[in-house]
């Protein structure tokens, strides 16, 4: 009782003597970033003690004696403004609202703070999140520079309900590359992989990243092909008067660092290849297929970026920003791989993987603001991505293949060397305009892509009697496995994605309870792929086979010696009669898949902002769609081929947006939403890829019925249709701490997995698998200072988040049509969908003084088992099995101009495996690696 009632005498004594004062409340607003709110700003009375640092909104609070008074706005890197006369009157509030811009005499130092605090801060992303219409989460570079995040892929699993497939491919609650879509500055980009339907996330280097943000649940200015979330990554910027940076870095990987790396011929360094030039056919007569020495394998990365702004007139200002780095990564695998089809096919105990692996990236960022209601910026990127990689399989004669000529139990090897680049270059132009006194603001943005995806001259050489070569005796050596033309071959593969994009918003404010957005957006894309193999037969066998110099055997002596010929499933006739026939060997030959796609969105939508009071925020809208999906292809693995399928679909997709706010640190939101999921080119194309342990094609059969084919369990549909549910709560505990609380569900009706034919090839394609699919889960969220030390400054700090996900699909027994499969069950887990996600990080960051601040980084990922793809008949799925990670990262701000880190990677090592489930609870393992730890230091230096 006695503390009730001190409590209650404190409450009254505040009370009672607040109301002898005064209140001066109000926002203070950045002009350089478009009149948001700006956070952490001065306010204080002039000659006084009495002051207030702004709010995550700008807003701010303080209370003085009646009186008169200058008041005093601040921040560094901003004009200093003073308001004089500013009376106080007794048990009143006067507001005062102010707009800050940067200033024209203050240090480079400076100006670069304040850019970082607006931008990319964890605490001005919070209060993005925290004031958001839809739900998001949005990770910025700060961030992923104390983690240690080097791209986007990584940066976007640090994000509850989000994890990151062995590769590269990205799932958001538990659904992968089909249902998610990617955007930079709110424009698409477009597909650098035949087999993905996104841009590879990992050729995003944190040094062209400003934030990286993700939409769970569906707004009106997505496309209607939106099921997981869409990401966007928001590109870096500048807008203060001047800096350089410098960032160095060295790498080993405990797995390669040993090894004596080999390498593709015809590559270089920075991942360029030299023989595009040249007519595949001439490529392998004149270049042999053996790889050669690579480099020594130690990791680097270097980096530079600069930006500088002007003014121009009175009031316009120009700024640009620009950036380019350099990376590589050597990696070495031992370990094992199988093909399993319905029998064990080929086994591999023993593998060696050389990769090599380089990134470039090259950024322009160029803003001109014309004045304060209208600004114009362009944006252009170009990645280079090279993957160099050299495999040996059966490396210690135990290699077994069913269909071998001699001995199927053992001996069975592979070579397969091959380098796949993508270029991608990416092209943006977008605006702002504000008319009316801000109560009209027009957005818009252009975009243009291109993507040059090749993989040249992969190598894949196959042997039997390997241990003939391990034996030592001179006498005896392996043969060639020959049992058709192209089990030793060369392949050529090339690709040609080109899109157009564009986006228009009009947000019309009529008043403070309502605001009315209009808007549309546009894309127009196009693919040409192509791809040819020639096939080494007929080889002599008097030639002595030597595994490390196949030169010797494949060179264009032998050739014109007739010792081997080649082989090409569409050779030219050499005649000039038509321009394809059957006919002999050595010819050169037309491509042996082709096809063309194309994709055109047509859309429109209208959403409005509807305040109710302090509390409520409900945002309904209405999206209408004009979709067209069109692709041809000539393949060689199809009966009805030569083909052609099109849809022309019109959506209409409500959505409504709700937002509650119990006070000013809690949200409660709800979100509904219908939406769809169109299949992707690759899904639908025929065309097979065949991989040394797996093959992966499309069907054309997602497009619904054609012409000429006797279906079974193939609607004729050509969509999914997809329902979402979302129910969040929010709670801002601190400028920096977050706890949140998510439940979810959705709704696929018609959906597509990937699934392993029962049959002899073994060949994963995409089909329509039954009615619907429903997912279920909850996702909690902790941002959280453990410690804080005598100026309140967070020396210690946690963030936690965990996802739990129940998945379940009817499946029905029988699918025919262009391709067929069955299951032996009526229902099973969807493919990609892990049940339990986990991400943490332990972030400590002692203050030593100015000299050297340190900030130490803990961060671990988890995700269970999940199905990489089902099995059809009386097979198992393929599941990809869970495992940890964990990473350190040390930073060290050495005075004012440099930085020395310190990362290790990867320190639990686990174990990255595929199995396929078999009868009796049995199991046959697909795929089994460890991919070493990496330790590494980095010197940054900034002007």
């Amino acid at each position: 009782m006695r503390k009730i009632f001190i409590a209650i005498l404190l409450l009254v004594t505040t009370i009672t003597f607040s109301q002898t004062k005064g209140t001066i409340s109000g926002t203070v607003f950045d002009k350089e970033f478009e009149n948001e709110p700006l956070p952490f700003a001065n306010v204080f009375i002039k000659g006084s003690t009495i002051g207030v640092t702004t709010e995550f909104e700008g807003t701010y609070l303080l209370q003085a004696d009646p009186g008169t008074y200058t008041l005093v706005f601040s921040f560094i890197g901003y004009e200093t403004i003073e308001v004089e006369n500013v009376i106080v009157k007794e048990g009143e509030t006067i507001v005062i609202n102010k707009t800050m811009s940067a200033s024209q005499g203050v240090s480079l130092d400076e100006i670069q703070i304040s850019a970082t605090t607006r931008k990319e801060s964890e605490t001005a992303l919070l209060t993005d999140q925290k004031k958001a219409v839809e739900i998001k989460q949005s990770i910025g570079s700060d961030e992923l520079a104390r983690k240690g995040v080097g791209d986007a892929a990584t940066a976007i699993t640090k994000i509850a309900g989000i994890s990151k497939e062995g590769s590269s491919n990205v799932y958001v609650r538990g659904l992968g590359d089909r249902y998610l879509n990617t955007s930079m500055n709110g424009l698409t980009l477009p597909s650098n992989d035949i087999n993905k339907k996104n841009m590879d996330l990992n050729l995003f280097s944190s040094d062209v990243i400003q934030n990286v943000s993700v939409s769970k649940a569906y707004a009106a200015n997505f496309y209607g092909d939106f099921a997981a979330g869409n990401v966007n990554i928001t590109s870096k910027e500048y807008t203060g008067n001047g800096f350089f940076e410098v960032t160095v870095a060295s790498e080993i990987n405990t797995n390669a660092i040993s090894e004596d790396f080999v390498k593709n011929s015809g590559t270089g360094f920075f991942g360029f290849y030299g023989r595009y030039d040249h007519n595949p056919y001439a490529v392998v007569l004149s270049h042999g297929p053996d790889p050669i020495d690579g480099y020594t394998p130690i990791n680097s990365k270097i980096s530079a970026s600069g930006g500088k702004s002007f003014d121009v007139g009175e009031n316009g200002r120009f700024s640009f920003f620009l950036t380019g780095s350099f990376q590589n990564e050597y990696s070495f695998l031992q370990g094992v791989e199988a093909d399993y089809t319905n029998v064990l096919k080929k086994s591999y105990p023993n593998v060696d993987l050389y990769n090599y692996e380089t990134t470039s990236n090259v950024m322009g960022n160029f803003i001109y603001k014309i004045n304060d209601n209208h600004k114009l910026s362009y944006n252009s990127l170009f990645i280079n991505s090279g993957n160099d990689q050299v495999g040996y399989y059966g490396t210690k004669g135990l290699g077994t293949n069913r269909d071998a000529q001699i001995n199927t139990d053992a001996g069975f090897y592979q070579m397969n060397v091959q380098f796949n680049q993508n270029l991608v270059f990416v092209n943006q132009l977008m605006g702002t305009h504000k008319v009316n006194n801000d109560k009209l603001i027009f957005d818009w943005g252009l975009g243009y892509n291109n993507v040059f995806s090749h993989e040249p001259d992969r190598k894949r050489l196959s042997l039997e009697e390997y241990y003939n070569y391990l034996d030592n005796d001179p006498s005896t050596s392996p043969s060639f496995y020959t049992n058709n033309s192209f089990d030793n071959q060369r392949y050529f593969e090339k690709i040609i994605d080109e899109e157009f994009n564009g986006r228009i918003n009009a947000k019309m404010i009529f008043s403070d309870a309502f605001t009315l957005n209009i808007g549309a957006s546009d894309r127009f894309k196009k693919r040409d792929f192509q791809n040819i193999r020639y096939g080494y037969k007929n080889i002599d066998d008097s030639l002595i086979v030597d595994p490390k110099n196949f030169n010797e055997i494949f060179n264009y002596e032998n050739w014109a010696n007739g010792l081997y010929e080649t082989d090409v499933f569409r050779p030219i006739n050499p005649s000039g009669e038509g321009v394809f026939y059957i006919g002999p060997t050595n010819n050169p030959g037309l491509p042996e898949n082709t096809y063309n796609a194309e994709l055109s969105v047509a859309s429109g939508y209208a959403s409005g902002e509807i305040t109710l009071g302090e509390k409520w925020l409900l945002v309904p809208a209405i999206r209408t769609e004009w979709f067209n999906q069109k692709i041809e292809y000539d393949v060689i693995n199809l009966i009805n081929n030569p083909g052609i399928s099109e849809v022309t679909e019109t959506l209409y997709l409500p959505s409504i947006n709700i937002k509650y706010a119990l006070n000013d640190e809690i949200n409660l939101r709800f979100s509904y939403s219908n939406t769809v999921s169109f299949p992707e080119f690759k899904e639908m194309a025929p065309y097979v890829y065949e991989g040394v342990t797996q093959r992966i094609g499309g069907n054309p059969d997602l497009l619904g019925h054609q012409q000429g084919v006797n279906y079974v369990n193939v609607k004729d549909v050509a969509y999914s249709k997809v329902l979402n549910l979302d129910l969040k709560y929010e709670w801002f505990m601190s400028s920096n701490e977050l706890i949140s609380f998510g439940v979810f569900a959705k709704e696929i009706k018609d959906p597509v997995n990937l699934v392993v034919a029962n049959d002899a090839t073994g060949t994963q394609r995409f089909f329509r698998t039954g009615n619907k699919a429903s997912i279920f889960g909850a996702e909690l969220e902790l941002k959280k200072d453990l410690l804080k030390n005598t100026e309140d400054e967070t020396m210690l700090a946690a963030g936690f988040n965990i996802s739990y996900m129940h998945t379940e699909q009817d499946l029905f027994n029988t699918i025919q049509g262009n391709y067929s499969t069955a299951f032996n069950r009526e229902n099973d887990q969807l493919q990609g969908a892990s049940p339990l996600l986990i991400n943490a990080d332990l972030n400590y960051s002692p203050n030593f003084g100015e000299k050297v601040i340190p900030t130490m980084n803990l961060v671990y990922s988890y995700f269970s088992d999940r199905i990489f793809a089902l099995g059809s008949g009386q097979l198992g799925n393929k599941i990809e099995k869970g495992f940890s990670t964990l990473d350190f990262v040390w930073k060290n701000q050495i005075g004012e101009h440099f930085e020395l880190n310190f990362r290790a990677k990867n320190l639990l090592n686990p174990n990255v495996k595929i199995i396929r489930e078999i009868s009796n609870n049995e199991e046959v393992i697909l795929a089994n690696y460890k991919y070493g730890m990496n330790f590494g230091l980095q010197l940054k230096y900034k002007l």
